[in-house]
């Protein structure tokens, strides 16, 4: 039996219709149209569904739509042309694509929560998302620029 549910999403508040057993991944794809979350693993482990939930990563394959009801929930289409997606570009720390939202909804997170973070806390942080087609020193590369950018830092080559 389908239940309604009031999510507020991209700062905009969307009403649902969803089985107390879907996740908020279902939702966000199935119900919003909202494709950038992947489903990867769908049990937690890559990190391809991760969005922000009030401002902390989240694996969106983990949490039932219904939990998410009062929270603040941003998906990468929310993030449009942010320093994070410029450095991801220069410093190609992508290949295929597909877990590239997720880590820049992780990479997102870590500055805004902690924007001096040092390179092994981005390190760290970073091991909550699994990449398969490239090494991860692209992506850290991109990750500390931004970081340093924000502190006002130069880091040009």
């Amino acid at each position: 039996m389908e239940q309604s549910v009031e999510l507020t999403i991209n700062q905009e508040n969307k009403r649902a219709y969803v089985r107390p057993m879907n996740t908020l991944l279902q939702t966000l794809r199935e119900g919003f149209g909202l494709t950038g979350a992947k489903p990867g693993c769908e049990n937690g482990d890559c990190g391809a569904c991760t969005v922000l939930v009030d401002g902390r990563p989240m694996k969106s394959c983990l949490m039932l739509a219904m939990e998410a009801a009062g929270r603040q929930i941003t998906t990468i289409e929310a993030f449009k042309d942010t320093p994070v997606q410029k450095a991801f570009l220069e410093k190609c720390a992508f290949q295929c694509g597909y877990c590239t939202s997720g880590f820049i909804m992780n990479c997102e997170a870590l500055a805004l929560n902690y924007p001096n973070a040092t390179e092994y806390q981005v390190k760290n942080w970073l091991q909550s998302n699994i990449c398969r087609c490239t090494g991860y020193e692209e992506i850290k590369e991109a990750i500390m620029e931004v970081l340093h950018m924000q502190a006002g830092k130069d880091v040009s080559n």
